[in-house]
């Protein structure tokens, strides 16, 4: 065999090998299709299942959702409701207790207002004061219409007088009539405002000390005054009462002034102030109730001793009464001693029994005479 013929023999070898494995690859293709189609038909059902399956889920996940926003939609409203009736409450219990805020803070604004005006009439009356203090003689008769009110709130109209003259011509502002001992004692207002405002203003050591020095110097003038004039050996008590009308004045002055206190003893006058005199005045009324009780103890002791006559009187009027008593006992004892021997005979008489038929004579009882036959 010569080349061509191999060659041919060979190309048709290869055409043939070439159509073989072109319809073994068309058979192989036609076999995977086929079992393509049958993957893709039963992937198909089992997507239909699925399907079906996703669909009923989704049908029942739709009812019970639905089921679910009805039940949350009442479970809303539910609490819509609540809330709605909670914020009413709250709101109504809010306006009444605002409403009687409103009232509350209107009543205190009233009141605010009137301590206001009150405020305003204090102000001017504090000013008034002022005024009045600025000046000596009112500050003096303000010292006395203090003075005054004390005495007569704490005294019997008979235990002072006031503006009264001694014997020496000199008039004071009150005299406390005291028995003897200690006899009447004057009580003298005195207000040393001016060096008492210098002694509070003073700013450095130097005013300071020039105010007490005023101070003092008015304390003392003061004292030596009501002492030179108003302690009457013979008339009054050997000592003398100087008020102060004001506390703070009086404070000042035992705090920060002993020596001039002190001088005030040894002159024998005694400085006090308005809750001091108060005190004061006490004492003395307890002094002038031990004075009239020392005054009548007389007279009670003549009342006791006539209460002791009467009551021997009483005693032999009550004996007398009892004899009496003992006498009518007596009496009414006989009485029914002899009533007793009445109701026996009484009875007796009623025992006697008088047969008509029978003449023989029956014994009379004790006390009584024989029958007289015929």
């Amino acid at each position: 065999m010569d080349t061509t013929a191999i060659v041919i023999v060979l190309a048709l070898s290869v055409v043939t090998a070439v159509a073989l494995g072109i319809a073994l690859l068309g058979h192989r293709r036609a076999a995977a299709a086929a079992r393509d189609a049958a993957s893709v038909a039963a992937a198909a059902d089992r997507l239909t299942t699925v399907q079906e399956q996703v669909s009923g889920q989704l049908n029942a996940l739709a009812a019970s959702t639905a089921t679910h926003q009805a039940e949350l939609g009442r479970t809303l409203n539910d609490r819509l409701d609540q809330v709605t009736k909670r914020i009413g409450d709250r709101l109504e219990n809010t306006s009444e207790k605002t409403t009687k805020t409103l009232g509350a803070l209107h009543t205190r604004l009233a009141m605010i207002d009137e301590a206001r005006k009150h405020l305003t009439d204090l102000s001017s009356q504090v000013v008034g004061l002022q005024d009045i203090l600025a000046n000596k003689q009112a500050r003096g008769a303000f010292g006395e219409v203090q003075l005054n009110d004390l005495v007569v709130n704490a005294l019997p109209p008979s235990a002072y007088e006031f503006q009264s003259t001694l014997g020496n011509g000199r008039r004071g502002d009150c005299l406390i009539r005291l028995p003897n001992p200690p006899g009447p004692i004057v009580i003298d207002a005195k207000f040393p405002l001016e060096s008492y405002h210098q002694l509070r203003a003073a700013e450095d050591d130097g005013a300071r000390q020039q105010a007490e020095r005023a101070f003092t110097a008015a304390i003392q003038k003061h004292v030596a005054d009501i002492s030179e004039r108003y302690i009457v050996p013979g008339e009054t008590a050997d000592s003398a009462l100087m008020f102060l009308p004001s506390e703070a004045v009086y404070a000042e002055l035992h705090a920060n002034f002993p020596a001039v206190v002190e001088r005030s003893y040894r002159a024998r006058v005694w400085i006090v102030s308005p809750t001091t005199l108060m005190a004061t005045l006490n004492t003395v009324r307890a002094v002038l109730k031990d004075a009239r009780m020392r005054e009548q103890a007389g007279v009670i002791q003549k009342q006791v001793m006539d209460l002791m006559d009467d009551v021997g009187r009483l005693d032999t009027r009550v004996a007398n009464l009892q004899k009496h008593f003992a006498q009518a006992e007596k009496d009414i004892r006989e009485i029914g001693v002899s009533s007793d021997k009445i109701t026996r005979k009484a009875s007796r008489i009623e025992d006697l029994q008088l047969d008509d038929d029978d003449d023989t004579p029956v014994a009379p009882p004790p006390g009584l005479s024989a029958p007289v036959t015929h």
